[in-house]
């Protein structure tokens, strides 16, 4: 494969987004699961959820700002690398990211310091509003990036002007694309589940050093009981986006499936190693009707092959092919540890099952390779279009540039990036070690909450009160 400046603008552009990817997939689903325990902190009065709250604003705090600081490149990016792309998809892609800006960001811009800083400063439902408008504007950007890049796996609602630009006609029809209220549930539930097993595992592991045990407990039984519902919705959404797939985008479906030739019934691969240089399969292991029952809910229908398509209009295999499998692997798995420990939280059972909670801690990466490998399947599988069967990636680039050029930004890219990525890691760790603390303990009539009650003489009763978190 020879280097061109086009290979390495798309190194550069799947780098960045799959470093910026991770903190979006965290964060909407941390947004909301702050609104969450902050909703039953005011219904129940508990105030472990106080604690829980606070313990995990802080991790949001830090997880929110490396998303902001790593998603800036990708708008330079679409001048430095894709100008032919902005230039002429501008028309489109220009409003729909302006209307993140006008929703999403001014929702989070607004009440962002409410949720920070205004804990003490506010009534409590006004604190609570914040959350729900942070959770809000934090699921707004994640619709209107899905809006716009749907539009580029699936144009409507336009015409092509004289040179080659894209101009709007329909709005409602590129807003309300069918296409996209198949994929944005996709997203959302795959960071809500992503989000709710990084909580999942941060529960059992206060709960296998044996400190934190309440609150362990509580993220433990509460994100699992969450992800048991969310994953079963996750994966009927996404057998609807392979739907979608198969419907719309034929070529990325037989890429995905490793299939190359027309088959009448269709076999399901399960596992192979694809070889483009020879249009075939090794090491295949298939499992006969099945494709046909997954692509067309039949037992006969007629599945189409890569050998349909021109060679130049084929996506690469590899990829599609290995990363959709993962996806659906850790969907699985994810969905078993999810049902089995909602089984065990039942009485105590979880407690004294510490072989599932060493699987708990360790499935916390599952939901951002699911979601890494899911994002890899559909732009990876898309190609070689930048807006499907339009405009080529090809002629998307901006024109002369030359391989040192990028190949400089790349390698600043991934020193900066490695460089924030690590600080940022490091400091959630050390939120993550520290734990949540109980909130501190007020003098009677005292209304300031930096002046604790020392608990040095204090009764039997006052004491188990504070331990229960009462």
């Amino acid at each position: 494969m020879d280097v061109t400046p086009l290979l390495l603008s798309r190194i550069q552009f799947a780098f960045t987004i799959s470093v910026h990817i991770i903190f979006p997939a965290f964060t909407i689903g941390l947004a909301a699961w702050l609104t969450f325990l902050e909703a039953c902190g005011l219904i129940t009065g508990r105030k472990i959820y106080r604690r829980l709250s606070d313990f995990w604003l802080k991790i949001f705090g830090v997880a929110f700002g490396l998303g902001v600081v790593s998603g800036i490149v990708m708008a330079f990016q679409f001048g430095t690398n894709w100008s032919e792309l902005s230039r002429r998809t501008g028309p489109i892609q220009g409003p729909l990211l302006g209307y993140e800006s006008f929703t999403a960001f001014a929702l989070e811009a607004a009440f962002f310091g409410v949720l920070m800083f205004g804990r003490d400063r506010v009534p409590r439902w006004l604190y609570f509003v914040a959350c729900l408008m942070v959770a809000l504007g934090t699921s707004l950007s994640s619709f209107w990036i899905m809006v716009n890049n749907t539009w580029m796996q699936w144009p409507t609602g336009y015409e092509i002007s004289p040179g080659g630009v894209f101009s709007p006609t329909d709005w409602s029809a590129i807003i309300f694309n069918k296409v996209v209220w198949v994929r944005f549930p996709h997203m959302m539930l795959a960071a809500f589940v992503t989000s709710a097993f990084c909580v999942a595992a941060t529960g059992a592991w206060y709960m296998l050093q044996e400190r934190s045990v309440q609150e362990g407990r509580a993220m433990l039984t509460m994100a699992l009981r969450l992800a048991a519902i969310l994953v079963p919705a996750q994966l009927f959404f996404g057998h609807l986006t392979g739907d979608y797939v198969h419907d719309k985008q034929p070529a990325k479906f037989a890429a995905i499936e490793g299939r190359w030739n027309d088959q009448q019934p269709a076999r399901e691969i399960i596992l192979a190693w694809p070889d483009e240089s020879t249009e075939s399969n090794h090491f295949e292991l298939a499992i006969p009707y099945l494709g046909s029952l997954i692509g067309s809910m039949s037992l006969t229908s007629k599945e189409i092959g890569l050998k349909s398509f021109a060679r130049d209009a084929r996506p690469p295999v590899l990829i599609p092919f290995f990363a959709f499998r993962i996806m659906v692997g850790c969907g699985l798995l994810m969905l078993a540890v999810a049902w089995l420990g909602s089984w065990l939280s039942i009485g105590e059972r979880i407690v004294k099952a510490r072989l599932f909670l060493w699987g708990t801690f360790l499935s916390f990466p599952l939901g951002f390779i699911a979601t890494l490998t899911g994002w890899f399947t559909a732009e990876v599988g898309r190609q070689p279009w930048a807006v499907y069967n339009q405009l080529r990636t090809s002629e998307a680039a901006t024109p002369f540039l030359t391989n040192s050029q990028v190949a400089t930004s790349l390698i600043m890219f991934a020193a900066i990036y490695t460089l924030i990525f690590c600080f940022g890691t490091y400091y959630i760790y050390r939120q993550l070690k520290v734990g949540p603390t109980p909130a501190p303990m007020l003098a009677p009539g005292s209304t300031n909450p930096k002046r604790p009650l020392s608990l040095a003489g204090a009764s039997p009763g006052v004491l188990q009160r504070s331990r229960a978190g009462e």
